[in-house]
């Protein structure tokens, strides 16, 4: 036995359907596709959720979720990024002086195990931490 005497076993395959191929086939003239109409013709593709005019399960559904337009404060991990935290005053200009950020950046939120204890050195009101 090797690779090219291998066969499908007997009645597992079946040869294709050939329509449109004269009367004498028995699947001429129409070619299985009933008598005429939009289903009928060459070309024919049904949209993907198209539902016979019945309006469409997406549609029927109601919208969920929610985006919301809240500007959210720029995150700064203390434990990893300890020059914020050596700061003596904390403002945004300062903390522009020693970390690089973007001019889009209005609030910026401090986290981490020791971000609490800089509570006191904040003197800005975009500056936040996560307990204070």
């Amino acid at each position: 036995m090797s690779l090219e005497n291998l066969t499908p076993a007997e009645g597992s395959t079946h040869s294709r359907k050939r329509v449109g191929r004269g009367q004498a086939s028995g699947w001429g003239k129409t070619a299985a596709r009933g008598q005429n109409g939009q289903k009928s013709r060459t070309g024919y593709k049904r949209k993907r959720n198209f539902e016979g005019g019945q309006q469409p399960l997406a549609k029927r559904l109601p919208k969920i979720g929610f985006f919301s337009r809240a500007i959210k404060p720029y995150v700064i991990n203390v434990e990893r990024i300890t020059v914020v935290a050596e700061l003596d005053e904390i403002t945004m200009d300062s903390i522009r002086e020693v970390h690089k950020l973007g001019k889009s950046v209005t609030r910026v939120k401090l986290v981490g195990a020791s971000a609490k204890d800089l509570a006191s050195k904040i003197k800005d009101e975009n500056v936040i931490t996560t307990g204070k």
